[in-house]
């Protein structure tokens, strides 16, 4: 059988319909909560600095999050089969709604970080539940959608935080901000127990999996060095701990190749082509990062307020999720394939067009262009992510690899994602001269960034010898 096997139909109507509604809602909620949170600091903290202080500390909001999201990352596998779906929800949810309660009643900026640590924690566990739990929840014809949905919320995301953050900060209280996440928790867990299983057939008789302690503190290791390295003036403190976390990662690679308690599936270090799906999908999502300073950018070059700012990011997650939608709908192995094969080059074109077009006192046309860029750039992720994810799940020598396979997803996905943050913290830290230099030095790197993707987009469409659900 190979990727062309016929497969039973499905739409987005069986998807979104009565019997499966529930798990959709929770496992796309999920991850947007994640995802809206992730950003949701861009245009807030201004606004949370001058009430409270702490102006020393304004990067680590952001990197606590991250780091603590990459720690809980590894341990997804190992409490989806100790705890099963719905408690497994129940937990993050409960821990994540109390980390945005502690956010929104703290009085200094360090107790601020303890309530980002705790909401970090709780929304890896999110995200990654996110991916891993579709194939217990969800009939295998419909992984495709489902990814499709599920990722289409970290478009939602950088929609939503920063234009959110901009409201509460301009018209509102900053605090607010972090109730109301506390409040869309609550709803979200709440139909917890109506959309999902107790236990899926996936976890009958399968021995608990132990928790990836060296790889955990590996991985969270190097994401806290790349997350730091563009706070020092210095170029070699800069450069030497981008270089640690470069080394810790290879170690983690041959760490986790060994170890039983993995992150990774074993078929990742086979010859088929699971390495390369993951490593589009890390580039991809790192090259998002720039949008992290599209909302200052705005502000800084173009005069726009807050609340005009943080909607600049639209572009990039309109486009990401327009995408995502319409290319989950696609059929036909080759021209699946292809889409796939060329998403990162359209990413970087649309960075390029963004890049090639930043300047100081820019008139709403040329903000209109960056927004069109943005788009573009989105598009080039959204039109690759659903297949990508799915033929992650299906695309494994073992079957039995699957739900790992699944959790290595948000993994993969929240470490580049805190290499892409911390290398563009770097970027606009050693060009930041209070004009449009650091804007266009880091538009302009990322693009090379995605395109340098086109060499595992292409080996990622290899096909292989079983059905996988990206294939039609």
């Amino acid at each position: 059988m190979t990727d062309t096997a016929s497969m039973r139909p499905a739409g987005w109507r069986e998807l979104l319909g009565p019997r499966y509604l529930g798990a959709s809602v929770v496992l796309a909620g999920g991850v947007a909560l994640y995802a809206t949170n992730e950003f949701l600091t861009i245009s807030l903290m201004p606004s949370a600095v001058a009430d409270i202080g702490g102006q020393r500390l304004y990067a680590w909001v952001t990197t606590v999050y991250l780091v603590a999201s990459v720690v809980a990352a590894t341990t997804v596998h190992s409490t989806l089969m100790r705890l099963g779906p719905r408690l497994s929800y129940l937990v993050a949810l409960s821990v994540f709604g109390a980390g945005s309660v502690a956010c929104a009643a703290a009085p200094t900026m360090e107790l601020l970080l303890v309530g980002r640590t705790v909401q970090g924690l709780a929304g890896g566990l999110l995200a990654g539940l996110g991916y891993a739990v579709i194939n217990t929840a969800l009939p295998e014809h419909l992984w495709t959608r489902a990814s499709a949905l599920v990722s289409a919320m970290w478009g939602v995301g950088t929609l939503l935080g920063p234009a959110a953050g901009g409201l509460f900060a301009q018209y509102a209280s900053w605090r607010w901000a972090f109730g109301a996440l506390a409040i869309l928790t609550a709803v979200i867990a709440a139909l917890v127990p109506v959309g999902l299983p107790a236990r899926g057939d996936a976890d009958v008789d399968v021995p608990r999996i132990p928790i990836p302690v060296w790889s955990l503190l590996l991985l969270g290791a190097a994401a806290l060095a790349v997350s730091v390295a563009g706070l020092p003036r210095d170029e070699r403190a800069t450069g030497a701990l981008v270089g640690l976390s470069v080394v810790l990662v290879l170690v983690f690679l041959v760490v986790d190749r060994r170890t039983t308690a993995s992150v990774l599936p074993s078929s990742t270090f086979g010859p088929g082509p699971l390495k390369w799906i993951y490593l589009t999908l890390g580039v991809l999502i790192a090259a998002t990062m720039a949008e992290m300073y599209v909302p200052l950018f705005g502000q800084r070059l173009a005069g726009l307020t807050p609340v005009a700012a943080g909607f600049l990011g639209a572009g990039l997650a309109l486009g990401w999720t327009f995408a995502e939608i319409a290319s989950a709908s696609l059929s036909g192995a080759r021209t699946i394939r292809l889409v796939v094969a060329v998403a990162p080059g359209v990413m970087a074109a649309g960075l390029a067009v963004a890049a090639l077009t930043i300047r100081a006192d820019a008139s709403l046309l040329l903000v209109a262009v960056w927004v069109v860029g943005l788009f573009v750039a989105g598009v080039g992720v959204g039109m690759a992510w659903p297949h990508l994810s799915a033929w992650a799940m299906g695309r494994v020598d073992d079957p039995a690899e699957g739900p790992t396979a699944a959790a290595a997803i948000n993994t993969v996905q929240l470490i580049c994602g805190a290499f892409g943050a911390g290398l563009a913290g770097i970027v606009v830290n050693m060009t930041e001269d209070g004009g449009a230099a650091p804007a266009r030095w880091l538009l302009a790197g990322f693009a090379v960034l995605a395109a340098l993707g086109l060499i595992a987009s292409t080996r990622s469409t290899r096909p292989t010898a079983r059905p996988t659900p990206g294939a039609a």
